[in-house]
């Protein structure tokens, strides 16, 4: 969405027209979920995706046509033979989606809201009340509330707006327990959830791949190590800070968001206890180590020497990773980083 709505703040201000259009809304089975988005010009030029396929290209012929006459509106696709005959598949799913046409020079105030709510990191939730049923332009309304539950900006139908705000009030949840989309009392609530930190104790092979595999799927990463060459922005061109300095001195005081995740993949046993040793000090929603079940013993030994109780220890994923038999540095990587979606996108239990 960052890209749409870049593209989007841009564009429109500068004298280009555009239709904003966003999933909100999914059942059964579909390409993608609420919360894609899809930027599309006259021209039939996109930014973003919603799945790609047949129903991708009805939605752009129903945005072009939206664009002349200026109206908005939220329509229903089923994916049945109509919007799978060229591939043979039918997902079977209905999926229900905003077309909103930006003539040049609109005002783009809600979504430069959105935009400011994802680039800040607080994040938000968009409230949407919306009923493809009704026969009428801007047939909903959409909310865009803090993470406290203020109300930042609004769009589309006041009426449709007013009961979205009605049912927010009683119905949102918190993003810290990192809700996926969730439908209340008619209301469509898609989170806008802020991105987690990583913090990597480690800059070589393994950390150097796991760190691009993370950026791409929302992770803001953080590499520590006492190698300053080692960590430089050529190795690491995509991390949010890039932290030299000794370990024990640099973990202790390390600045970390609130459900930070951790990650120790240093070149040696005794590296890896130290920063372990330090960052199960520190609160963390998520904490792994790479190594061999004997390495793990071992160190795990030497750390209940030193005051870590086992109730910390029995909550460090180790050896880190998701057992999928990997051999390479890069599928180490894929491992480690499809554990870390997996911890971030389930709720706790």
């Amino acid at each position: 969405m960052r890209d749409v709505l870049t593209a989007l703040v841009a564009d429109i201000p500068a004298g280009k027209s555009a239709a904003y259009c966003q999933l909100i809304d999914t059942r059964g089975s579909t390409p993608q979920k609420a919360g894609a988005a899809m930027l599309v010009y006259p021209s039939g030029q996109q930014v973003g995706t919603l799945g790609g396929g047949c129903v991708e290209a009805e939605v752009k012929r129903r945005a072009i046509e939206l664009l002349e006459v200026g109206e908005g509106i939220v329509t229903e696709f089923v994916l049945d033979h109509d919007y799978g005959w060229d591939d043979g598949l039918i997902c079977g799913g209905r999926m229900e989606v905003i077309i909103e046409p930006l003539t040049a020079g609109s005002k783009v105030g809600f979504f430069q809201s959105i935009l400011e709510a994802i680039t800040s990191n607080l994040g938000g939730t968009l409230a949407i009340l919306a009923d493809p049923r009704e026969d009428s332009p801007r047939n909903f309304g959409m909310v865009l509330l803090s993470p406290t539950g203020a109300i930042i900006a609004t769009q589309g139908d006041a009426n449709h707006c007013r009961q979205a705000k009605g049912v927010a009030a009683q119905s949102l949840r918190p993003l810290s327990g990192r809700p996926l989309f969730y439908r209340e009392q008619g209301v469509a609530f898609v989170p806008i959830l802020p991105r987690c930190e990583l913090v990597i104790v480690g800059g070589g092979h393994v950390g150097q791949a796991v760190a691009g595999l993370a950026h791409w799927v929302d992770f803001d990463v953080t590499v520590v190590d006492d190698r300053p060459d080692v960590i430089s922005a050529e190795r690491f061109p995509t991390a949010m800070r890039r932290v030299p300095g000794k370990f024990q001195e640099v973990l202790p005081k390390l600045p970390l968001r609130d459900g930070a995740y951790g990650l120790v993949v240093t070149r040696g046993h005794n590296h890896d206890e130290i920063g372990l040793y330090h960052l199960l000090k520190r609160p963390l929603a998520y904490l792994g180590m790479i190594g061999s079940k004997r390495k793990i013993r071992l160190i795990f030994d030497d750390l209940l020497e030193k005051g870590i109780t086992q109730e910390q220890l029995d909550k460090v994923h180790a050896p880190v990773g998701l057992d999928i038999a990997s051999r390479t540095v890069e599928e180490i990587a894929i491992s480690i980083v499809a554990q870390l979606v997996s911890h971030r996108n389930r709720p706790a239990k």
